[in-house]
Order: C-alpha cells, then structure tokens, then sequence
C-alpha cells in the first residue's frame, strides 16, 4: 500500500491553464477515473488502489487548489472548473471513455460530468459512476462548524490560523468514533492541505457549496435520470452526509442503488477500505 511519500513520488503532473496538477495514472485496462474531497486529495484512494490496479487503468488527479497541484490565491475555484480540468486531463492522456469515483467534494463534479454526457456535449462516455459521500442534494448537506466558520467574513483570517491542531479536531468529526486515522495518517492528511501554502486559500475551496445550490436542479436530474448504472456507497455514521443523504437519494431516485455501512463515518474509502472494494468491483468488473 501507498504511503505518503511513495504516492507523491509516483504522480505526474499536467499543465491546466498555467496550474500543475499532479495525478496518479498507473495500471492497465479500462480506465477508472477516482476523485478525492475536501479538503484532502487523491491520496485519499491508497486503500483501494492495489485492489483496483491489477484489472484496470487507474487516474486519480488532486483538484486545483488541492493536494500536491497548485494552489493560486487569485483563482475562483468553481466546479466547473474542476470538472473542466478533469475533462482536460484526461484527453490529454488519450481516455474517451472511463468507470468514475467520486467522493465528497467530487459528487458535484460527478454530477456535471454526467450532465455533460446527458447534453451531448461532452468528448467522454462514462460507463458506470459509484458515488460515495457527498452533497448530491444541497438541502440535505450538514457542513460542520469549521466549514460554517470559513464560509464566514473571517474565513480568510481563520485560513491564515488554521495549524493541524485545529484541523484534527474538525477532521476527526466526521468519522465513525472506532476509525478515526491514528496520528500518521492525520498528520499526512496535513501535509497534504499545507502543500504549496494551501491552508491560505482553504476558505476558498468552499465555492462549491455555492455552486451545488446555483446548479441545484441541473445536478440533482442527473442523478435521477443517469444514461449509466450509479451506485451509492453511503458511511450511515458521516454527520455530513451520511445516513440522512441516503434516505434522501432513496426517496427521488428510482430504484436506488445503494450500499450503506452502516458503521462508517464520512470516508468509506479509509474506514472500510474492502466494503468499498468490494461494492466498486461489483460495478466495474
């Protein structure tokens, strides 16, 4: 498995409009595309990879703004221009079409990627999604107080205070209470997030709570009416989007397909690494 070190060392990077991403493409076969959250990154996959990698081309970029990418202070860090980037990246690496993953952050992506495919007007086919936590419906997203606070006229002023001290506090809310990450794994989830001076503009990676409620109708029929098998992997534990999203999902998707674990908190991929697995597998092949 991965560590910090070794997934930084095995990552590329690509030129998106004058910002370097780094992304991780290894493996062989058709193509699974995985997209990490806030604020973390693509490293937040390492539990899966070697369980994914030996049957399929595997790319994990980290977001503008994100992990080991750029992270400018002038940028307006939008979800379409995520999505945009991912577009971008994967042309460039020659993939038309792709399984994707999405977690967190990344659902909206999703979202747009699957509306883009449902316009005609996107260059990709996406042959299956499994979505894991996440805001797929803005009304039922639960942002905890540190997410409340840097959305606030003192979000900048906070980025400038926020340590780890105060990031492990936050973070360590969201998972279930018996898999919390031990002290390594929080400190590499800080490194990721100081890279490049990111907890300056951390505040400014929240855009895309805004952009979920402007883009609200356009997102929510994508998951309705997908053109592509859509799997829900939902921690029940997650106080963000958690139980409480999938009784959500289930009630406006027909019929829904659903994992729940039912002992797992805001990142199934961390916390329950062979359900996750396993429930990708079963989708992917």
């Amino acid at each position: 498995m991965y560590t910090y070190n070794s997934w930084q060392q095995a990552g590329k990077y690509f030129n998106y409009q004058d910002n370097m991403v780094f992304y991780v493409d290894q493996g062989s076969g058709n193509p699974i595309v995985l997209l990490h959250g806030y604020p973390t990154a693509g490293y937040d996959w390492a539990a899966v990879w070697d369980g994914l990698v030996g049957n399929h081309r595997l790319i994990a970029p980290d977001f503008i703004g994100f992990g080991f990418s750029d992270k400018p202070k002038s940028l307006n860090y939008s979800i379409h221009l995520q999505t945009d980037m991912v577009e971008a990246l994967l042309a460039n690496l020659g993939v038309s079409a792709f399984h994707l993953v999405a977690h967190d952050y990344a659902v909206s992506v999703a979202q747009e990627l699957i509306s883009r495919q449902i316009d005609n007007t996107a260059g990709y086919k996406i042959h299956s999604v499994c979505l894991l936590n996440g805001g797929l419906i803005p009304a039922l997203h639960r942002p905890v107080l540190m997410q409340k606070l840097l959305l606030s006229p003192v979000g900048p002023l906070l980025g400038r205070l926020f340590n780890e001290k105060r990031f492990a506090k936050s973070f360590g809310q969201v998972f279930a209470p018996d898999k919390m990450p031990d002290a390594k794994s929080m400190h590499d989830f800080w490194e990721l997030i100081k890279f490049n001076n990111g907890q300056a503009i951390i505040h400014k990676l929240l855009h895309y709570i805004a952009d979920r409620r402007t883009n609200q109708t356009r997102w929510v029929n994508a998951i309705i009416n997908p053109p592509m098998t859509v799997r829900l992997i939902n921690g029940s534990l997650d106080p963000v989007s958690g139980k409480h999203l999938a009784d959500g999902y289930r009630a406006i998707v027909n019929n829904p397909d659903i994992v729940e674990l039912p002992a797992t908190g805001h990142y199934p991929q961390i916390e329950s690494p062979a359900e996750v697995l396993h429930a990708v597998k079963e989708v992917t092949g």
